[in-house]
C-alpha cells in the first residue's frame, strides 16, 4: 500500500430521509482541525437518493468537497448497497482520514467498509489529534510523524486508550456523537461537488425492506438541552424523580439520568447519560444524586457548568463539579427550586 497516495480528511455524511444529522456537521468540525494540521483540505461524501441538494449544508459546516454517491438503491439505509458505496469511494479517492459517526448506522457501516477497503478501525472515539506514534519514541524503532491518534475510553471505561494506524489506510474512526463541536456556520459557502455512481447490482446480499415504521415518542432529545437536571441510583426511587422534574421545569430544562437508574428500570435507556448512554454539551448540568464513575462523566464532563448535589463529600463527581453542594437531596433540590422560582418571576 502507498500510503503517500492518500490524501485528504474524508467525512461520511450521514443523512436519513433526505436530512442531514447532527453528527454530519460534527465531523466537519473536527476534520478543519485535523485537515489544518495536515495542510489538507474537507471532503464529506454524502450517500443516498436524490440528496444532490444537501451539498451546499455541508459546504456551509467546513466542506471543501462533497462527493454525491446518488442511486435508487440508497433510498434507505442498507448495510450492502451502502458499504458498496463507501467503499468505492475510499478505493476511487484514497483519502488519509475517514471518519464515520457511532450511531447505528455508523456502527454497522464503519466496520464493514474497514473490512472491505483492509484497513483498521477504531470505534467510539472521543479524542482525535495529529501526531507522532510511538507517542514516545522507542530506541530502535522509526516514529512515524502525522498519524491520526483516535482516543477512546477502554476496560468498561476504566482507562483510556490511543490507537493509531500508521501502516494502513485510510486511517478510519467512529466517533460519538456530542463529544466533537460543528464550526458557526458559512453563510453562503459552497463546496466542489463530485458526483460518483460505482454502480449498484441487486443481488441476495441486499436485504428488502418491506415497510418502514417510524415510532412516534414525545421524549426530548438530551443532546439538545440547554439545561440537564440528571439523577442517579441516590435519588432513591423513580417516584423522587418528581423533585428533578420541578427543577427542571422551572429552569427550561430536561431530565436525564444515570445507567443505574436505567438499569433499576425507572427511567428509560433515551435520556441516560454516560459511555453506554448520550454524550451531553449542556450549558448547565445538575449531578443529583450521581457518584461520578467515570463512565458517567465521559458523557457529561464538556458541560459549561456541572454543579453536584450529593450526601457524600467524598463522591468522585466533586472532583468535576464546579459547584458542589453536600447534603439531602430530598431537602436542597425542592428549596432550590423554591428559590429559583422567586429568580425566575
Amino acid at each position: 500500500m502507498g500510503l503517500e497516495e492518500y490524501k485528504g480528511v474524508y467525512v461520511f455524511a450521514q443523512q436519513v430521509d433526505n436530512e442531514l444529522s447532527g453528527i454530519a456537521f460534527e465531523l466537519l468540525g473536527k476534520a478543519k482541525d485535523l485537515a489544518k494540521d495536515l495542510d489538507t483540505d474537507v471532503t464529506a461524501v454524502l450517500i443516498g437518493s436524490e440528496v444532490k441538494d444537501l451539498a451546499d449544508e455541508l459546504a456551509a459546516y467546513g466542506a471543501d468537497k462533497v462527493i454525491v454517491v446518488d442511486d435508487p438503491e440508497l433510498k434507505e439505509y442498507r448495510t450492502e448497497p451502502y458499504t458498496h458505496a463507501l467503499a468505492s469511494v475510499i478505493n476511487e479517492y484514497k483519502p488519509e482520514i475517514m471518519l464515520v459517526g457511532a450511531t447505528a448506522i455508523g456502527r454497522d457501516l464503519g466496520p464493514r467498509v474497514s473490512a472491505r477497503v483492509a484497513t483498521g478501525l477504531t470505534a467510539d472515539c472521543t479524542v482525535l489529534e495529529i501526531g507522532d506514534f510511538p507517542l514516545v519514541a522507542i530506541p530502535g524503532r522509526e516514529q512515524k510523524h502525522n498519524q491520526l491518534l483516535m482516543t477512546r475510553p477502554a476496560f468498561g471505561g476504566n482507562t483510556i486508550a490511543t490507537i493509531a494506524c500508521p501502516d494502513n489506510r485510510p486511517q478510519m474512526a467512529t466517533v460519538r456523537p456530542g463529544v466533537m463541536q460543528a464550526i458557526d456556520k458559512i453563510e453562503g459557502a459552497k463546496a466542489e461537488v463530485i458526483e460518483f455512481n460505482p454502480g449498484f447490482t441487486p443481488d441476495n446480499k441486499y436485504v428488502e425492506i418491506m415497510e418502514v415504521v417510524k415510532s412516534v415518542t414525545d421524549v426530548v432529545d438530551i443532546m439538545d438541552a440547554n439545561i440537564l437536571v440528571s439523577g442517579g441510583r441516590g435519588v432513591g426511587s423513580p417516584e423522587n424523580f418528581k423533585i428533578l422534574e420541578d427543577l427542571a421545569e422551572v429552569l427550561g430544562g430536561e431530565v436525564s439520568c444515570s445507567r443505574a437508574v436505567v438499569d433499576a428500570g425507572w427511567k428509560p435507556r433515551d435520556i441516560q447519560v454516560g459511555q453506554t448512554g448520550k454524550t451531553v454539551r449542556p450549558n448547565v448540568y445538575f449531578a443529583i444524586g450521581i457518584s461520578g464513575a467515570i463512565q458517567h462523566v465521559a458523557g457529561m464532563e464538556e458541560a459549561d457548568i456541572i454543579v453536584a448535589i450529593n450526601k457524600d463529600d467524598t463522591a468522585p463527581i466533586f472532583d468535576v463539579a464546579d459547584y458542589g453542594i453536600v447534603g439531602d437531596l430530598n431537602k436542597i433540590v425542592p428549596m432550590l427550586t423554591e428559590q429559583l422560582k422567586a429568580v425566575v418571576k
